[in-house]
């Protein structure tokens, strides 16, 4: 029996550890869901307050009307003491009365409107605040996310790479080489078909004044101005 609950309690310790592991994977999606829902509940409270609030004008409205109604059968009994009518008059008051019962039944009514709009508001103003300030660490946060993956990124990158750029710059070095030595070969192949053709040979006889038998222009252009002068 206690293998079992050992186990049991390893199985609930590993659910936990899966359900931590699954919430902090996802923590900026979560956070961005709960500042969504907390819009939603404001903007809910927001119209519950403004209802509230219409609820507040509509009995300040009767109690003005109460309030007329009050004063106009006040002069009701004026009226009929001033001719000598005081059953009326007395009739009158009772009316008067239970006018005066439904303000003091108004104001009680407008009473617990207005302490409710007082504390509405207080929260309304509470959740705009925290919400502000959830979102602007929220923007903090992603940012710091989008810059610590992006490094991540980059380190990962050149660590998987490393070898791959150190083959890459051999393979430069041999195409390099590969150029020069194809650059050799040609010059030494040059160099072979001038032995072949004599050109180096002509040219260091020529160099030495031996084998050109054509005249150079300097020496026509003496022999045109000596034929001048003779």
């Amino acid at each position: 029996m206690s293998i079992l609950k050992k186990l049991f309690t390893a199985v609930r310790g590993g659910a936990r550890e899966a359900g931590e592991a699954i919430v902090d994977a996802n923590g900026i999606r979560i956070f961005e869901q709960e500042i969504a829902d907390a819009q939603n509940a404001l903007h809910r409270a927001k119209k519950s307050l403004t209802e509230v609030m219409a609820k507040e004008m509509q009995t300040k409205r009767k109690i003005s009307a109460v309030d007329a109604s009050i004063a106009e059968h006040e002069a009701y009994a004026g009226q009929a003491l001033e001719k000598g009518n005081e059953a009326l008059a007395l009739e009158i008051a009772e009316k008067i009365g239970d006018f005066e019962a439904e303000k003091v039944e108004n104001e009680q009514v407008l009473a617990g409107f207005s302490n409710h709009i007082v504390a509405l508001k207080q929260q309304v103003k509470d959740a705009e605040k925290s919400i502000k300030e959830n979102q602007r660490q929220l923007t903090m946060v992603k940012t710091t996310e989008s810059v610590q993956q992006a490094t991540m990124a980059v380190n990962s990158t050149l660590n998987t790479n490393s070898s791959s750029m150190t083959s890459a710059r051999q393979s430069l070095e041999r195409i390099k080489q590969r150029q020069q030595d194809r650059s050799d070969q040609l010059g030494a192949a040059k160099q072979l078909e001038s032995d072949v053709n004599g050109d180096d040979l002509k040219a260091k006889m020529a160099e030495a004044g031996i084998g050109d038998t054509s005249p150079k222009s300097a020496d026509i252009l003496a022999r045109i101005k000596a034929k001048q002068n003779g």
